[in-house]
């Protein structure tokens, strides 16, 4: 039962709460009429009857959105990473400002969505709103709030991204351009062509790329060890640095030719202090950059009249070949170190796309000639 009383000019409720044996009372003043604090000390009743402890100091949902990245995303993501993050909260920081998390309803989020999405691209509302989900998510873990004001949420954009076809190499180009690689590096072609090789051979991101060490090879088992990256730009950190994410973390198999290259470019190839297999010493952050290799990339496409594609476009060709031969969506993800496989069936929906297509005609024509007439 909830008692109440007047202070002065405000109204104070109390409500009973036994904890372990105590009686550890509930209290809450300020209200400006007795009927404002039965109504409060109601809701309060009611949350204890769920067994919800009731939050009664307010927080902002800047506030906890920029506690929670502290807690749950800096000790495990990369800089790059966290900087996403930090957008996010900056894109809440900027429209919510000190309005508190228990305030917030649906309608308020949506009207959000709607105002951030005015001049953005797809992919970023898509990115801010799964970082404030996951953060909301654990908000009513904690009892901080009860109501999930992000769900069915529709995303709003305007801005159309760059269409993914122009982001890869299709399989017909995807081996010109392999064939093109290896006959450069037949002909003494210089490191970079290496580094496109691994790119396409092994789709590692570029910071992966260029953080490998002669020990990540492993030429017994044709294996590549990734478990770190190196810092190539300035918004990177300098020297050795931290994978995208835990699931980065990964050691992937290789195909003999593109081994048997970097064994024997490793015979010939002189040690540096890091052990880098890409290092450049002429180079300001001592491996080679990844401007100089989206020139070469450039050139070499040019060359086969194929239209180009960055180095990290190299990724999703990797990726979609893989696809196009029937690899299973998993195992890409797997390979690509994703933090989850939606983040992969995200990517490559256009390849899983007409995959469906092949699936649909192959179940027709199983059935059609079962059937011996």
């Amino acid at each position: 039962m909830a008692s109440f009383q007047k202070r002065k000019d405000k109204w104070q409720y109390t409500v009973s709460r036994v904890i372990n044996g105590k009686s550890k009372p509930i209290r809450k003043s300020g209200f400006h009429t007795k009927k404002e604090a039965m109504i409060a000390a109601a809701e309060v009743e009611a949350s204890l009857a769920k067994g919800i402890s009731p939050v009664l100091k307010k927080i902002s949902f800047a506030e906890y959105f920029k506690k929670w990245i502290s807690l749950y995303k800096e000790p495990k993501v990369s800089n790059t990473t966290l900087k996403h993050y930090h957008y996010s909260l900056k894109a809440v920081e900027d429209y919510f400002i000190d309005i508190p998390i228990q305030d917030i309803k649906k309608m308020d989020y949506q009207k959000f969505l709607n105002d951030f999405g005015s001049n953005k691209a797809k992919e970023t509302v898509a990115k801010v709103n799964g970082h404030i989900k996951s953060c909301v998510k654990d908000a009513i873990d904690e009892q901080i709030i009860q109501v999930d004001f992000t769900r069915n949420s529709q995303l709003t954009w305007t801005v159309q991204a760059k269409k993914p076809i122009e982001k890869h190499l299709n399989y017909g180009e995807s081996k010109m351009l392999l064939n093109s690689i290896c006959k450069k590096i037949n002909g003494n072609g210089g490191l970079g062509y290496y580094l496109l090789l691994l790119g396409l051979t092994s789709g590692l991101r570029f910071g992966e790329l260029v953080g490998l060490t002669r020990n990540d090879f492993d030429f017994e088992k044709n294996t590549i060890k990734v478990n770190k990256t190196w810092g190539y730009k300035s918004s990177s950190p300098i020297g050795f640095g931290a994978t995208k994410n835990e699931q980065s973390v990964r050691v992937i198999k290789m195909d003999g030719l593109t081994m048997n290259y970097f064994k024997k470019l490793f015979i010939s190839m002189p040690t540096n202090i890091h052990q880098l297999v890409f290092f450049s010493p002429s180079s300001k952050y001592k491996v080679i950059s990844n401007t100089n290799a989206n020139k070469l990339l450039k050139k070499l496409l040019d060359e086969l009249n194929i239209e180009p594609i960055t180095v990290h476009g190299l990724r999703h060709t990797h990726a979609s070949v893989l696809l196009y031969k029937k690899a299973s969506i998993h195992y890409v993800s797997e390979r690509l170190g994703h933090s989850d496989i939606e983040t992969t069936l995200k990517q490559y929906t256009h390849v899983l796309t007409e995959l469906r297509l092949q699936d649909e005609k192959l179940t027709v024509e199983i059935f059609e000639n079962m059937v011996a007439i």
